[in-house]
């Protein structure tokens, strides 16, 4: 039987009533990558209420057709449901790829579809691209001492892709809306949302931040994150945290960067009284342009960092914010 594949679907994440950056830059990639492939780009959006206004986001990074679900069922993200939906979405694209988030949710529901799929699935891509009409992909493993090669034998080939790597480019395209029928599985809906409770509402994504302003055990308290935060205002930048900080409930594990914590891709990364140990290097080491301020000369992290300042945190951080601030009002 020939196969009847085409094309490319992302599955998208939404936030804040937009598409998150993570979603742009599969769109963005996925342009690049249709033309090898063939085929149309295709989006999922997903929903308790209208995705007028996402529609018209995706057809501005390129998206020609738009998979729409929206169902009460939708308003809170639940893996059974959202799976369900994902689901749907790529029976009726019929894609040849399916790009989803690296994000908490987006592996969650990769995961579910690839098994339901009986595929494999490809994680954390940092590269991706078409050879010999097939689709490739890249990721750091091992800490981010190797650069995995892999190349999906199956299809769809499900991915997910890791945040701030690629480039967000709008290509404006005209858009095909189809509506999904959606048929839950009864045991994806057993699961019931009671209330949400978002704790630091104010703080920026670490995934999506394009600057990250970390604190590790060097800051010698919970208390002095304080003068992180400060920083992090003035940069306009997320706030982060080792693991070390976060064991000792200096900070939830909410802010944790590294390999069991969150992996993080900004602009600039700036670590105070970090020692960059490989497991902390694991999580932020794909960021453009790394800062490191530690007193301890020998310090793991002045091994990789772009820019290392040997000095105390308690002085360095509170003058480096002045700096900003001032240079900030003088325009």
């Amino acid at each position: 039987m020939t196969d009847t594949r085409s094309g490319l679907l992302v599955v998208a994440e939404e936030k804040n009533g937009k598409l998150s950056n993570v979603t742009l830059e599969s769109l963005t990639v996925a342009r690049e990558l249709v033309a090898g492939l063939g085929g149309p780009l295709a989006v999922a959006l997903t929903s308790g209420s209208s995705v007028d206004a996402l529609v018209q986001q995706a057809a501005a990074y390129g998206a020609e057709r738009a998979y729409v679900a929206v169902h009460s069922e939708l308003e809170v993200f639940r893996s059974g449901p959202y799976t369900d939906a994902a689901m749907a979405a790529i029976e009726a694209a019929s894609p040849r790829v399916v790009l989803f988030a690296n994000t908490a949710s987006g592996k969650d529901v990769a995961s579910r579809c690839a098994r339901r799929a009986g595929v494999g699935l490809l994680g954390d891509a940092t590269r991706l691209y078409v050879e010999e009409g097939g689709l490739r992909a890249s990721h750091p493993c091992f800490g981010g001492t190797i650069i995995v090669e892999k190349q999906a034998l199956a299809e769809p080939a499900l991915v997910t892709v890791r945040t701030n790597v690629f480039d967000r480019t709008e290509s404006p395209a005209s858009i095909q809306v189809q509506e999904l029928s959606l048929d839950f599985t009864p045991s994806g809906l057993l699961a019931r949302v009671v209330e949400v409770v978002v704790e630091d509402a104010g703080m920026a994504s670490l995934e999506e931040a394009t600057i990250i302003v970390s604190g590790g055990r060097g800051l010698g308290g919970p208390e002095n994150f304080a003068m992180i935060h400060e920083l992090a205002d003035a940069l306009g930048a997320a706030v982060g945290a080792s693991r070390a900080a976060v064991d000792a409930g200096w900070k939830p594990h909410q802010y944790q960067v590294g390999q069991t914590g969150k992996t993080v891709s900004p602009t600039l990364y700036v670590a105070c009284g970090i020692s960059g140990a490989i497991q902390h290097k694991a999580g932020m080491q794909t960021s453009d342009y790394i800062v490191a301020i530690n007193k301890d000369p020998e310090a793991p992290i002045f091994g990789f960092a772009d820019l290392g300042v040997v000095g105390d945190v308690f002085q360095v951080v509170p003058a480096l914010t002045a700096e900003i601030k001032k240079r900030a009002a003088a325009g």
